[in-house]
């Protein structure tokens, strides 16, 4: 995938909350995602995102990039 500066993909977070399940889907630069090991390093430790958006850690279940499962 050719990448052009300020592209950002989209990331599916799942979140549960006393038994049941909450989606969400965030836009990350698409840049940053080689710079980190794991997904969720980069939702918990890039400057850039952690001022956009706010991730509740301790509901997280599970962050993929939108597409990558097909």
């Amino acid at each position: 995938m050719s990448q052009t500066p300020g592209q950002t993909v989209r990331v599916r977070l799942v979140f549960a909350d006393q038994g049941t399940f909450h989606a969400e889907t965030v836009h990350v630069p698409l840049d940053m995602l080689g710079r980190y090991d794991r997904l969720v390093d980069l939702l918990r430790e890039e400057e850039s995102v952690t001022r956009q958006l706010f991730v509740d850690m301790g509901r997280l279940v599970s962050a993929y990039v939108e597409g990558e499962e097909d």
